[in-house]
């Protein structure tokens, strides 16, 4: 069953920047895109499971900090190697200036 957890207020992420977000044994990076939307995947690296909470998002990519695989955060897509899987994505909303997940 699915629910919607409270993750952060929108104003502690600036615009193309993540929060790290741990919830229930879970690591996840909720991102604030450049169009001023919000996004959620998995928090660590498909390739080493590095957490990517101090890697460069630029645009809408998301940089691991340690080898430099890219995803795009929209939709997880695994976009340069050393990465081949994608990162798992997860529905976001906002409501009361708070960004909201669905796990």
């Amino acid at each position: 069953m699915t629910q919607w957890i409270d993750a952060c207020a929108t104003d502690e992420i600036d615009e193309e920047d993540l929060v790290r977000f741990d919830h229930d044994g879970r690591t996840f990076a909720i991102y604030h895109s450049p169009d001023g939307e919000f996004f959620c995947t998995d928090g660590l690296c498909t390739h080493e499971q590095v957490h990517l909470e101090d890697g460069l998002v630029m645009e809408y990519e998301i940089e691991c900090p340690k080898h430099n695989a890219t995803f795009d955060y929209r939709t997880g897509e695994a976009k340069r190697a050393p990465a081949c899987v994608n990162l798992n994505t997860y529905r976001t909303k906002v409501e009361n200036g708070r960004v909201l997940i669905e796990v």
